[in-house]
């Protein structure tokens, strides 16, 4: 018997019709446990690093994460992953709700789709039945429309069912795949969907799954429970109000938003805009706000509530989540909430990601300021700010007039305008990804997770660190003195030795080797809750979490029989974090992509920078350029990793 897993995937070949399930190695759950861990293996073994986006052999993967459908609270997050359109490296957006775990009882870990059908269609999956049926009749309805005339279609509504809407099927660099209160939104993941004709996913799974050690995983599940009580109890101080509970931050529960509004610049912003909270704002959106939240609503067996019911006046209800509610409004320069709650619901319909989308309109606009668009691109456009961002967005999603340029992104469009359009492309990174905010001095943390992580959205980088240092030394003992989740006692005093001003304040501390440790820990993190679908804001993203390094490999050993200690679950994600990077270094990253944006810091410190890499890369075993050396790849089974990279002339020199 399978523990924890399904112990299948589903294949489907769209181009002949063919489905098939396919029992899978038991040994893949002991190296990369799943989720992200055995889809970067996957893709590795069956995608070549010459594959495009938009080439059949590019699969698209829909991934459970080890720990969907069993008790543990939160683990709820499918992975897709695919060769980005955006980037040309292997992204992995997740999307929450409750999809991974209607997967994993209809029997399935993945379902992987390749090659591409000739007609518009969708998967129809209820346990053993797999169907793939026609989608002619979907063909422009909106994501959230589709995902309703799916069930009502199936006469299946507690189905779970991932769509795109028209930006997926105009192969919008930027679409989504939505689902229910979430949405897998970074990288195209829809554009590759849409590639494939694919309208949507729906499923339904009424089997079970089974856990190895039973009594064992629920006692290890009630001291879970236990310290979530505490943390409602007892919130973390000194912090800002959203990050001081548990839970991702809660953007739908609390109205202020004063940090984020004044400490970043927004959108392809350049400027902060330091006064903008004020009494008046404050009253306004939080009135909007409160009008505007129905309720407040869970992913899958998720004791918080990070998403909400969305009804404002006239417009459809829908789920919003995140950042979503900054994103539009701080990028159109619009200080009115209701503007994002409008703008919100019909990018939830087109299937856009919230992130990089209102970036690419904001650009738009910043070139038609500087007259290297024209009145006859934005012929027909209002000249107001709110009614402007509606008709790009229109045109983006359409791909009609200029948004079939800005479709592709700022940096292709960028290069596709010219006449100087290239400057304003000032907030691309990796590849070609949108950072979503601007700081202000050289965070050196933050310029190794941008700089290095396989994926540049701040909540699969950031972590359980601190955003900022503690101004006095009452407050920063205070944090430390409850901080069971560090992996080591040394990083209490870096927080304490940590100040705002002096020598031991930023850039220049943490320290380059204090940096390498406290980024190594916080994707370490990541990479486990991505590998058993764990939601990041109960354990790498959130401050003091209820899961960490300790409790983690006793839940993993409780829930599959393996018999799982820190240092093998650390070796475990180790392992698959090499190998995704082995992989982007087979697509061409290197050393030389890796800087954030020439202005994403407004003070820059270039010796710094090279130094932070340079040690960065030594304290994970890679060479100079970035690329793990064959010792360090030894060291984690993967010798015929190094054997490829070799082959291929990727990796010299050892």
């Amino acid at each position: 018997m399978r523990y924890a897993e399904a112990g299948y995937y589903l294949e489907i070949d769209l181009a002949t019709g063919n489905i098939e399930r396919v029992a899978t190695d038991p040994r893949l759950m002991e190296l990369h446990l799943g989720g992200l861990g055995t889809s970067v293996k996957l893709h590795w073994d069956r995608v070549p690093p010459e594959t495009k986006a938009f080439d059949p052999e590019n699969l698209l993967v829909f991934s459970t994460g080890l720990l969907n459908g069993t008790p543990v609270f939160s683990a709820n997050r499918t992975v897709v992953s695919f060769i980005s359109p955006q980037s040309d490296t292997l992204a992995y957006p997740m999307m929450g709700g409750f999809f991974a775990a209607e997967m994993k009882y209809a029997g399935y870990d993945k379902i992987i789709f390749k090659n591409k059908s000739p007609d518009w269609v969708y998967l129809y999956v209820n346990n053993d039945k797999v169907e793939i049926r026609d989608a002619s009749h979907l063909k422009g309805r909106g994501a959230v429309e589709t995902q309703e005339l799916i069930r009502k279609e199936l006469g299946q509504p507690k189905a779970q069912v991932a769509a795109i809407g028209p930006a997926g099927e105009n192969r919008v660099f930027t679409a989504s795949i939505e689902q229910s209160r979430s949405s897998a939104s970074r990288l195209g993941g829809g554009a590759v969907m849409g590639d494939k004709k694919i309208k949507a996913v729906a499923v339904r799974g009424t089997g079970d799954v089974f856990l190895a050690r039973p009594e064992e995983f629920m006692k290890e599940l009630q001291g879970v429970t236990d310290y979530i009580k505490y943390r409602w109890e007892n919130p973390i101080k000194d912090v800002m109000t959203i990050l001081s509970g548990i839970g991702s931050p809660q953007e739908m529960l609390h109205t202020d938003e004063k940090w984020h509004t004044e400490n970043f610049a927004w959108g392809n912003a350049r400027t902060r805009r330091r006064d903008f909270w004020t009494e008046e704002i404050d009253a306004s959106w939080s009135k909007s706000q409160h009008a505007a939240v129905k309720r407040l609503i869970s992913c899958f067996n998720c004791p918080t509530h990070c998403g909400a019911l969305i009804s404002h006046g006239d417009t459809p209800r829908y789920m919003a989540k995140c950042f979503g509610k900054l994103t539009y409004a701080m990028a159109a320069y619009v200080d009115d909430l209701d503007f994002s709650w409008k703008i919100l619901q019909r990018a939830t319909e087109y299937g856009v990601d919230s992130f990089s989308t209102p970036q690419i309109l904001a650009f738009a606009v910043e070139l038609y300021e500087a007259g290297i668009l024209t009145d006859k691109d934005f012929a027909g456009c209002p000249k107001d700010k709110e009614g402007r961002f509606f008709w790009l967005l229109d045109r983006v999603a359409h791909r009609e007039g200029i948004g079939d340029i800005l479709a592709d992104g700022v940096y292709f469009a960028a290069r596709k305008i010219g006449n100087g359009a290239e400057a304003f492309d000032h907030n691309t990174i990796k590849k070609h990804e949108q950072l979503p905010v601007k700081l202000g001095t050289l965070d050196p943390l933050y310029f190794l997770m941008y700089a290095t992580n396989e994926k540049i959205s701040i909540t699969q980088m950031e972590g359980q660190w601190p955003q900022s240092a503690f101004p006095t030394m009452e407050q920063r003992e205070e944090f430390v003195r409850d901080w069971p989740q560090i992996p080591d006692e040394k990083f209490k005093q870096y927080v304490l030795d940590w100040e705002l001003r002096g020598e031991k304040a930023i850039p220049y501390y943490p320290t380059p080797d204090m940096c390498s440790e406290i980024v190594d820990w916080m994707e370490m993190m990541h990479n486990i809750d991505d590998a058993v679908g764990m939601c990041c804001g109960m354990s790498s993203f959130c401050l003091k979490p209820p899961y960490h390094i300790h409790n983690y490999p006793k839940i993993i050993s409780a829930a599959t029989g393996m018999d799982l200690d820190e240092e093998g679950l650390k070796q475990i994600a180790n392992r698959s974090r090499n190998l995704h990077r082995a992989y982007n270094n087979r697509k061409g990253i290197t050393r030389k992509d890796e800087k954030p944006p020439a202005d994403h810091w407004k003070r820059r410190f270039p010796e710094l920078e090279e130094q932070l890499l340079s040690t960065y890369y030594t304290y994970k075993g890679w060479n100079e350029d970035g690329i793990p050396t064959r010792k360090r790849l030894e060291e984690l089974d993967l010798g015929y990793v190094a054997d490829d990279l070799e082959k291929r002339g990727v990796l010299k020199n050892g």
